[in-house]
């Protein structure tokens, strides 16, 4: 599974607006500001939300965008999909079916595919907006990083007893 940058900039700012969940309509200079992204592509991306109807946006003097729904019921699979597609490396999950049916030369390898599919599915089905609040990295940090520069997730996978990168 990969996330885009477009993903992640969507659950930054998605996380800041459960942050400030009870404050009401937060402007979009705001987010940006306050999670380091771009501004022009995070409108973008919330009005992509809103379509969506995950966001809502307020006109006026304090108008801005919040949540539609309670962090509590947005569920990280949600966003993901809606942004980034299906979570599986090659497709989703019927389509990964339909090769282990039909590719008996390949099956296994296919059906690990599915298996990481599901694990990745289940744990991302099962956490919400609420739940990344409630785990105690969710603070801020001390250290920002600068405008517009991308966040990156590393990956370590020890293969044969090396050490690669994912």
């Amino acid at each position: 599974m990969k996330i885009s940058q477009k993903g992640l900039y969507a659950l930054q700012a998605l996380m800041m607006l459960t942050r400030r969940y009870s404050q009401g309509a937060i402007r979009i200079r705001d987010i940006a500001y306050e999670e380091n992204l771009p501004e022009k592509f995070l409108e973008l991306i919330l009005l992509e939300l809103k379509n969506a109807r995950l966001v809502e946006s307020v006109r006026g003097a304090k108008g801005g965008y919040a949540l539609r729904r309670p962090p509590a019921e947005i569920r990280l699979s949600e966003v993901i999909r809606l942004v980034d597609g299906p979570l599986a490396p090659f497709g989703d999950a019927e389509q990964l079916r339909s090769l282990i049916d039909r590719d008996a030369d390949h099956r296994a390898l296919y059906q690990v595919f599915l298996d990481v599919r599901d694990a990745a599915a289940k744990i991302l089905e099962n956490t919400t907006l609420a739940d990344l609040m409630n785990k105690p990295s969710a603070g801020r940090r001390g250290s920002k990083k600068k405008k517009g520069e991308a966040s990156v997730l590393p990956m370590t996978v020890h293969v044969g007893g090396k050490e690669g990168h994912d």
